[in-house]
């Protein structure tokens, strides 16, 4: 360990980090609006444009296109570029993009700017949390970024809020949501003014001046609250230094597929795959599921609302429990009770029943993202934190992409069934991955874990 990753594990939680917090979670907020209110337009689109059923599969699936391709170029530039950049950069994108498909009249046109607006929230989702993560101390690390991730609940929430009160109100409320979800280029703003670059990556790139000068201001700003800075910690100081090799794309790659690597790379994307696969095939179908099996556009809406409301204590104990019983339990915990919600929802029959299972399977499949969140970046060495972190997201879109149209094709010959027994199993598979080809992070630094895997 350096003297500077040193400096950044002695530090308590302050006010820097809320802010850091605050910005982050912001960004997740609406990416999460972004992705979840299609789910509210896609009914209305349906009669408004005549699509069929595997037409709205794929339009369904069009922001998961772009986020592929968004997480894998955020992942590939913020190590090489820097992580601050690609999150402004990929925030621009996602605006603009979701500006114009609100404005549109036709489907493939539609399909085209969502994709963009998936590019942009899929390089921002990738970068925030290997980013954000590098600024914090190992004894709250899990907790911080499990806390980020929860942020994505406010976003899914307050689309289903849009959806269940302006959608149906208005002949243009689809349109109206749409233009709400690009307001965040405010964010702009304040980030330029507010985010410094992580100093561990600067570091790592040779640019000790400029990661000093980050990590000074960091100190100052806790002893301007008024309490002394403790002392370093004698084992960390004394630790290793990790590796400041320069990297470069096919090196990055290389490296997250060398015999040191893949194994930990293997897990990251069964992993995503998995969780991602088995979230997208339940959200985004749900209030057309609903309607199909009977309900009003209204009362379905209803009925998404509180499912949606059940993410957040999903995200925030699924946070808690990342430091009290480690990231692996809770991933596995989580995606277990999930797979066991998905099977109940598969052979429920009355409306209270969906409401039930619907709202367990939410509360399990959320808390789960907080683990996997808070994981990701763990196990991946700084040099490699963002493309690790970016490949991982992209190889778990594939679920986003896939679920879609892949519910679109089963629900009408083998109903809630058919599509719920297949996410239990996806579920499963997942679990299995993280128990057997996992490693321990709970209380150790991201120098030790990385020293530990390349070693």
């Amino acid at each position: 360990m350096t003297m500077l990753s040193a400096r950044i594990e002695r530090l308590p939680f302050s006010g820097f980090h809320r802010r850091l917090l605050l910005m982050g979670g912001l960004g997740y907020t609406f990416d999460a609006m972004d992705a979840a209110v299609i789910a509210f337009v896609l009914p209305v689109l349906r009669t408004e444009w005549g699509l069929s059923s595997v037409q709205i599969g794929v339009l369904a699936s069009a922001n998961f296109i772009g986020f592929f391709f968004g997480a894998l170029a955020a992942g590939s530039c913020g190590d090489l570029i820097g992580r601050r950049k690609v999150m402004m950069s990929a925030l621009a994108i996602y605006c603009v993009a979701s500006l114009f498909s609100g404005m549109v009249n036709d489907w493939t046109v539609f399909l085209g700017l969502r994709i963009v607006a998936g590019f942009g929230a899929g390089a921002e989702s990738a970068i925030i949390a290997p980013y954000l993560s590098e600024f914090v101390a190992r004894r709250y690390r899990g907790t911080f970024t499990g806390a980020l991730a929860g942020f994505f609940s406010f976003g899914f929430v307050a689309a289903a809020l849009l959806g269940y009160f302006i959608v149906p109100a208005h002949p243009q409320g689809w349109r109206i949501v749409i233009f709400i979800t690009a307001l965040p280029v405010v964010l702009l703003l304040w980030w330029r003014r507010a985010l410094p670059e992580s100093p561990r990556w600067l570091e790592s790139q040779g640019r000790e001046n400029e990661a000093l000068a980050i990590m000074d201001a960091m100190e100052d700003n806790h002893v301007r609250s008024g309490r002394a800075l403790p002392a370093l910690n004698a084992e960390d100081v004394a630790a290793p230094p990790p590796s400041t090799s320069r990297g470069s794309l096919l090196k990055n790659y290389a490296t997250l597929v060398s015999s040191k690597l893949i194994r930990i790379s293997t897990m990251t994307w069964l992993m995503w795959l998995s969780i991602t696969f088995s979230y997208y095939s339940f959200f985004t179908w749900i209030p057309s599921l609903l309607i199909q099996n009977g309900m009003t556009i209204t009362k379905s809406f209803g009925y998404s609302l509180v499912m949606y409301i059940a993410q957040i204590p999903g995200y925030f104990s699924a946070a808690w429990f990342n430091e009290r019983i480690g990231r692996q339990a809770t991933i596995v915990s989580y995606m277990l009770l999930g797979g066991l919600c998905a099977l109940g929802l598969a052979f429920t029959h009355s409306d209270g029943q969906i409401m039930v299972a619907g709202v367990l399977l939410s509360f399990f499949m959320n808390g789960t993202y907080a683990g996997v969140y808070a994981y990701t970046p763990e196990v991946f060495p700084t040099q490699v934190r963002a493309t690790g972190s970016g490949l991982a997201s992209a190889i778990g879109r594939i679920g986003g992409i896939t679920a879609p149209i892949l519910v679109g094709f089963i629900y009408p010959t083998a109903g809630f069934a058919g599509v719920f027994g297949m996410t239990t199993a996806v579920l499963l598979l997942g679990a299995a991955a993280v128990t057997f080809m996992g490693i321990p992070t709970r209380g150790r630094s991201l120098e030790d874990i990385a020293a530990s895997e390349l070693s």
